[in-house]
């Protein structure tokens, strides 16, 4: 009987704690975002519209600089790149202050952009850094293990919106939690600093970006990934953004008693991403992502019809971020799976930054809900993440398909 390779070896558990401590640092960061929308539709009496600029700054920051990071982390090192991520995240959470001074919501928009920069080389660096601590075989349940926790620092981001900004809605509040989020974030990167995390260098030499890119072209499963993550993060973005807005309505609520509602939704969320790894020990990943794209899909649709309104339709929202967990990080490891077993592995670092730009989908998906919100009601804005969540599933049936995957006994 051949004995299964362990998922991590005892050499990579500091790098693997060290860099899962990122995971973290991001999801707090992207939560604290979504309550945002709120907090200024409320504060500047703005429409769906306009609060969806604030997704289009952070998530478009997203495609801008994973490129430009994944270079970067080629060039010099992993631990440089970590340390790069923290100076522009750190420094963009200041930039908070000095925009509620202005009361410019421009000047917050290039606060949130660079900010976002920061967590997009963080990400762009410590995916496939986790993937390569081991064997590419278990890659893609090692990724889900430490992506676990990145919803930990949402439940964290969601709690100091809650009632450090939504309980007393002011720009001061707003500007003051991200200051005080920028001066932990300068002490964490004096830690890292001086901790033995690894430098992780990358081979020196290498193709140019062109031929990399055509390479990568030629791979199926990962260009259809790009597109899967594309939508998965505009559906994610879609159904937390909007989550407080509909709840206040459903229940005639206040935006702090609503954001409960949308701890619970990251609550579950986390947990069951725990679950969904579990599983990965009897299930395939695909198997799993099918059962995923189709549960989140029906929940999402009853959403958008009304779900029979009240708590009804408030438990069906929660049940979306229950049953979508898995899907970034088991779409990402698919992709890049099927990269880092072609014949070019070091395409993998390029391929790591293409799908952290995907998350394009954030910034221009959910200003499209936001515009059908404004026109045609908050409900039927639900069928835009629906469609996201329809060509998920076109994905995992590609890769059931194309793999002929069985379920592992």
């Amino acid at each position: 009987m051949k004995k299964e390779k362990p998922i991590l070896e005892k050499k990579y558990l500091l790098p693997f704690v060290l860099v899962t401590s990122l995971f973290l640092l991001w999801g707090l960061a992207n939560n604290m975002t979504d309550t945002l929308l709120a907090a200024f539709r409320n504060i500047m009496d703005m429409s769906d519209t306009q609060t969806s600029f604030i997704q289009m700054a952070f998530y478009g920051a997203y495609f801008c600089v994973a490129l430009p990071a994944a270079l970067f982390i080629k060039r010099h090192s992993f631990k440089s790149g970590v340390l790069l991520g923290l100076v522009l995240y750190a420094l963009g959470a200041l930039l908070f202050l000095p925009a509620a001074m202005a009361s410019n919501y421009a000047f917050y928009l290039v606060a949130i952009y660079i900010m976002a920069s920061g967590c997009s080389v963080l990400e762009t660096t410590a995916n496939p850094y986790v993937m390569s601590m081991g064997s590419p075989e278990t890659a893609t349940r090692r990724l889900n293990i430490a992506q676990s926790f990145n919803p930990i620092g949402s439940i964290v981001g969601i709690m100091m919106s809650k009632y450090f900004i939504l309980e007393d809605l002011s720009l001061y509040s707003v500007s003051g939690t991200y200051s005080v989020l920028g001066i932990v974030l300068l002490l964490i990167m004096v830690v890292m600093i001086f901790s033995n995390m690894p430098q992780g260098r990358s081979a020196e030499g290498g193709d140019g970006l062109r031929a990399v890119f055509v390479r990568l072209s030629r791979n199926n499963t990962f260009v259809y990934g790009v597109v899967a993550q594309f939508f998965y993060v505009g559906a994610q973005i879609c159904v937390w953004s909007f989550t407080i807005r509909i709840v206040m309505q459903e229940l005639n609520v206040n935006e702090s008693e609503a954001s409960t509602y949308y701890l619970i939704s990251i609550v579950g969320f986390c947990l069951s991403r725990f679950v969904y790894t579990w599983l990965m020990k009897y299930f395939n990943p695909v198997w799993l992502l099918v059962f995923s794209g189709v549960a989140s899909l029906l929940c999402t649709c009853l959403v958008a019809g009304g779900a029979g309104g009240g708590y009804g339709l408030v438990v069906a929202l929660v049940c979306v971020s229950v049953f979508m967990s898995m899907m970034f990080p088991t779409i990402y490891g698919t992709a890049l799976e099927s990269v880092l077993e072609g014949e070019r592995p070091e395409d993998a670092k390029i391929g790591a930054s293409t799908l952290i730009m995907s998350i394009l989908g954030g910034a221009l998906i959910t200003p499209v809900q936001g515009i059908v919100s404004d026109n045609a009601g908050i409900y039927i804005s639900y069928f835009v993440p629906c469609g996201c969540f329809a060509v998920v599933l076109a994905y995992a049936l590609f890769c059931l398909r194309r793999k002929k995957i069985k379920i592992q006994k």
